[in-house]
């Protein structure tokens, strides 16, 4: 096995097949470890489904490519801005800019070009969802930065991750903005949760660089953390459905994803180097079971 495909990669076959400089590009975007882009896309689907008009397949397809592009766009900029970081964190050292086999201008040239696959996405939207999407750009471009001044990134990633979620919602409504304010709230609590479970495969490398993250400043508090955060998003998802309509068979529809954060927890080994990973990978089904929900609740 190629020791530039990092450990993390859920398709190492595939990227260590490829000739060198398109691994690397295509580690840098992420396209290894797909995970990243469907926990950016559930919650698109999210707002669109939760909106109530119907499947809309081709808007669905629309923000699937959009959150492959800036997903991929975001880890490239990421790596960018963490370089100097990433070559003391033995997981991230041999990222291609971290570890110098893709020049920053490159990495630049390969930001740029997935943006443009961006715009071409966000052409697709009536104007009133192009302005909420464009006002992510902010939020993303401080999230890197996070990690230096709060112990809290994972909050600032939990607001740039689930930003999707109004875009599909005022894309095709603009109006019940208390539905989507609650949604996105516990939208933000699910990210926090995962993502801090994501963070306990780096607490020793971090502690020792000044990285902070929240699976650091929870310490052994950790696991009740973790399922602190996921009990929010339960009943913030659980409060955006009644106010959409008052109906407590409707919530019924949190049950599978309730059970799934349940297992979670449950099974959670902060101990176990490969526990922590399989956990948040998990998130894409929950993901999925959530939209579930969304649809039935909008659509039904």
């Amino acid at each position: 096995m190629n020791d530039t495909v990092v450990p993390d990669s859920e398709h190492r076959g595939l990227v260590a097949r490829l000739p060198q400089l398109p691994r690397d590009l295509a580690q840098l975007a992420r396209f290894d470890r797909p995970i990243g882009w469907w926990l950016l896309f559930w919650p698109c689907a999210w707002g669109v489904w939760l909106a109530g008009e119907g499947a809309q397949w081709a808007l669905i397809g629309w923000m699937l490519l959009g959150s492959i592009a800036m997903r991929g766009a975001g880890c490239v900029y990421n790596d960018i801005v963490d370089a100097e970081l990433d070559r003391k964190v033995a997981r991230t050292a041999v990222r291609p800019v971290a570890s110098g086999r893709v020049s920053r201008k490159l990495a630049w040239g390969w930001l740029l070009a997935l943006c443009a696959i961006g715009l071409v996405v966000l052409l697709q939207l009536r104007w009133e969802a192009q302005l909420v999407a464009l006002a992510s750009l902010a939020l993303v471009a401080a999230y890197p930065f996070m990690k230096r001044i709060t112990w809290w990134p994972q909050a600032w990633l939990g607001l740039v991750f689930t930003w999707g979620l109004p875009v599909g919602w005022v894309a095709m409504r603009s109006d019940n903005l208390d539905v989507l304010a609650a949604a996105y709230a516990g939208a933000a609590c699910w990210v926090i949760a995962y993502d801090t479970i994501y963070a306990l495969q780096d607490r020793e490398d971090d502690a020792l660089v000044g990285i902070r993250s929240s699976a650091l400043r929870l310490g052994e508090r950790v696991r009740g953390g973790v399922a602190g955060f996921f009990t929010a998003a339960i009943a913030l998802w659980a409060l955006a459905f009644w106010l959409y309509r008052e109906d407590w068979v409707a919530l019924l529809a949190l049950i599978p994803v309730a059970l799934h954060f349940v297992w979670q927890v449950a099974t959670l080994d902060p101990e176990d180097p490969s526990n922590p990973l399989e956990r948040f990978r998990s998130n894409r089904w929950a993901g999925a079971l959530m939209a579930a929900a969304c649809f039935i609740v909008g659509n039904a």
